[in-house]
């Protein structure tokens, strides 16, 4: 099976070569960390030597991307607390992950995660000899986790889900997913018991599924930064309307709604999900009559009522929440699943989502039951924020928002606990664990 997969990788990886270089040649796309990709350690990595000696111990974490790395940032604090004489590193995927990941953790302990192929990824493995792998979310690697087992290294999956668009093609691979994917986990820390019980469905061991929470309540707002002070004096008096991580087709719909709507003290801060559409999305705006303003171009002048605010930067949207009336979380308003809703609930913000939220589904019944979020349609986005702001029924959603984030807070803490126990906790007795279970069902 590991032949097959690895001769499809590399079949997919040579017939894409002309795609791969066509892209890089365009925009530089997939360019990022290509040399690590390729099973290059960087120097920057071999930093404290290599080898490294006998007594070196490494916690090896995996988050894709952006959502990942903010969701594991206060883990990894916790763990250099734990752990103070380890090196801990951090692999992404993305190139907005790998420059929020230097950002927070430091260039000397970040990289890109190879790709799934066993030359690519032992000679990291053998530079950097993990004691621990620590995967966040979903990352279901067939040859990592087979060359972490082959290192000895323990392998841990934290903040997992399982979403409902996955859930019915994982259960169709469950015997793949059993004998190769999830017989080489050690743990898996699901977010819900929901996501515990499909966990269990698609083939994970019962013995080494735990529900933990979702590590994303327990991040803190970020420090307020340089550039929301000199925002907050441009704005002005404005209402702010703070739309994130917005994606193809909610941007030409919200451009719609700023032409027809009359809201004459609105400031829309606008920050597209993926940074290779930032010019697109400028171009868009501007030739349906929208006056923009970048933030790569800005230079600190006041900034007019009905003008877009263009965020074509990485890492600071999660900041800027805190100058928002309102925060609307896009990925929502077309069949993208949605995105976090976390981060203008740190700030007690009230919240607009579309329909599509299917992709949080968990986060979203808590905000609902306790009604701290509000949904809207396609074409609807500053009617809703309009209602939030005047309607007093509608006053409180924001706190209401930020007592959910504080009730649901501790995954952190569960979580280094099951990490450290996994650590410890002799092979044998795990093993015997998840055999003693396995016969009884």
């Amino acid at each position: 099976m590991h032949l097959l997969y690895s001769s499809l990788l590399l079949l997919a990886l040579t017939v894409g070569l002309p795609f791969w270089l066509l892209q890089m040649a365009r925009s530089g796309k997939y360019r990022a960390g290509l040399s690590e990709r390729l099973g290059r350690v960087p120097a920057r990595l071999r930093a404290t030597g290599e080898p490294p000696h006998e007594n070196e111990n490494c916690i090896w974490v995996h988050a894709v991307s952006v959502g990942e790395v903010l969701a594991v940032t206060r883990l990894i604090a916790e763990l250099k607390k734990k752990f103070p004489e380890w090196r801990i590193v951090v692999s992404t995927t993305t190139k907005t992950g790998q420059a929020l990941a230097q950002a927070r953790f430091g260039a000397t302990d970040v990289f890109y995660l190879p790709l799934d192929l066993k030359m690519f990824l032992r000679p990291f493995f053998r530079h950097l000899r993990p004691r621990l792998l620590v995967l966040a979310e979903s990352e279901f690697w067939m040859n990592l986790l087979a060359v972490a087992k082959e290192n000895n290294c323990r392998v841990a999956v934290v903040n997992t889900r399982v979403s409902d668009r996955s859930l019915p093609r994982y259960l169709k691979v469950r015997g793949l997913l059993e004998q190769h994917i999830f017989s080489r986990m050690d743990l898996v820390l699901a977010q819900s018991d929901q996501d515990a019980e499909r966990v269990r469905q698609i083939g994970a061991s019962p013995a080494r599924v735990q529900v933990s929470g979702n590590l994303k309540f327990d991040l803190s707002p970020p420090a307020e930064s340089e550039i929301v002070r000199r925002l907050r004096e441009a704005m002005q008096d404005n209402t702010v309307l703070v739309c994130g991580s917005t994606v193809e087709g909610e941007e030409d719909m919200l451009a719609r709604e700023l032409r027809r709507t009359n809201m004459s003290d609105l400031v829309m801060i606008l920050a597209p999900r993926h940074p290779e559409r930032f010019n697109a999305v400028a171009d868009l705006l501007t030739n349906a009559g929208v006056k923009v303003v970048r933030r790569t171009t800005w230079t600190g002048e006041p900034i007019e009522s009905g003008t877009v605010f263009l965020l074509d930067s990485i890492g600071e949207l999660a900041a800027i929440y805190a100058l928002a009336d309102v925060a609307f979380v896009g990925g929502s308003l077309v069949p993208r699943g949605g995105h976090n809703v976390l981060e203008p609930a740190y700030f007690g913000k009230p919240i607009l989502v579309g329909p599509h939220t299917e992709n949080f589904r968990d986060i979203m019944r808590r905000f609902e039951q306790a009604n701290a979020i509000a949904r809207t349609e396609p074409g609807d986005v500053l009617v809703g924020a309009f209602l939030l702001l005047t309607q007093p029924a509608l006053a409180g959603m924001g706190a209401r928002a930020k007592r959910v984030m504080d009730e649901n807070a501790g995954a952190t803490e569960r979580t280094v606990s099951a990490l450290e126990v996994l650590l410890w906790m002799p092979s044998t007795l795990r093993a015997q664990m998840a055999d003693s279970v396995g016969s009884k069902q």
